[in-house]
């Protein structure tokens, strides 16, 4: 065991003298002789240590056997030791709870139940706002239809615009006029319903989009995994497609080893669960970031500090930020489409 030397200068004690370590924390480490402070690290500190000064032996005992430290060993003239202060006094923007600033969590995304709670139909806020983003675009789209004019309005010309764009954009180019024909009400369908559900997030009142959680973005991805088997399947039977998928001509025979696998994998689980991923996550980050610089801009704001100098430059970021979650919330529909786009034509076309 261990021992530390006997303390500089101090006379030669009994077998009974004991110098006496209680169990101390490191703002007592000025009051213990330097060469003695490496008991306190000492393996069984929970216990008090002990040492005999003659034969350099140190014992562990109870606090019964403890004796004070002879006074010769103090030292009657120590300067104390400067006291560090740690405390920040900074302006602080506290957290809710305790004043002003909104935190983020992934409970936003889980809110209470408003009906049918603990069941299988519960009914909360997010299906709320799906249901309330589906009945408006059903809607307006209805309304629009009916009052279609052959000089259209600007109601009319802006989905119109979002129509050619599909068509031209994805349909035209990545299946062809005539094969896209067959496919184009599904991705029409998909783009402008994605589309609205992604800007559900920048509404205000509404304030999340019905794609930051997993259930649609989910059903999204499923239904396009339907949609392009049940093209291969139709065109070329099952055998023929998963052959078609996976086992593209020309290759060497010791590739097909590694690459079928692979390609199956990919057909069955990857796409889907990549269109999946990607849609939720750029939601729920979207989501996050914007809530975020709103907060904090109210933070600094209301902060009665030198901080509200700071808070044009936090409110200039939300707005920045508000501005990209509505181009991304486009660009993600876009994504999603054109990638189901492609999916249904790796799946019908003549050669992989």
């Amino acid at each position: 065991m261990w021992s530390p030397s006997r303390h500089p200068g101090s006379p030669r004690l009994s077998s009974e003298s004991l110098l006496c370590f209680p169990r101390c924390s490191t703002a007592d480490h000025g009051a213990i002789p330097r060469s003695a402070r490496p008991l306190i690290d000492h393996p069984e500190r929970t216990r008090v240590v002990h040492r005999r000064t003659h034969g350099g032996r140190t014992r562990i005992g109870p606090d019964q056997e403890c004796r004070p430290r002879p006074a010769r060993w103090r030292r009657t003239t120590r300067p104390r030791e400067i006291e560090l202060n740690t405390a920040d006094l900074s302006p602080t923007l506290y957290a809710e709870g305790e004043s002003l600033f909104h935190v983020p969590t992934l409970d936003e995304f889980f809110p209470d139940a408003i009906l049918f709670g603990g069941t299988w139909f519960e009914f909360n806020r997010v299906q709320l706002v799906r249901l309330i983003v589906l009945a408006v675009v059903l809607i307006v789209m209805c309304v629009l239809a009916s009052r279609a004019k052959l000089v259209p309005g600007r109601s009319q010309s802006i989905v119109e615009l979002l129509i050619e764009f599909v068509n031209g954009t994805i349909i035209k180019n990545t299946l062809g006029l005539r094969e896209g024909k067959a496919f184009a009400p599904f991705l029409m369908t998909l783009f402008f319903f994605l589309l609205a559900m992604n800007l559900a997030g920048v509404v205000p009142g509404l304030n999340l989009a019905g794609t930051s959680v997993i259930g649609l973005p989910l059903l999204a991805a499923l239904w396009t995994f339907v949609v392009y088997i049940s093209a291969g399947v139709k065109k070329r039977g099952i055998a023929g497609y998963l052959k078609h998928e996976t086992a593209p001509p020309g290759l060497p025979k010791p590739i097909y080893l590694l690459l079928v696998p692979i390609e199956f994998l990919q057909v069955v689980l990857i796409r889907w669960a990549s269109l999946t991923i990607r849609l939720l996550a750029n939601m729920v980050a979207g989501h996050i970031m914007m809530v975020v610089f709103i907060g904090l801009t109210q933070g600094l704001l209301l902060s009665g500090t030198w901080l509200v100098a700071v808070s044009p430059f936090a409110g200039a970021l939300a707005i920045g930020i508000y501005g990209f979650e509505i181009f991304v919330a486009a660009l993600q529909a876009f994504i999603f489409t054109i990638l189901a786009a492609v999916y249904i034509q790796m799946a019908t076309a003549d050669e992989h």
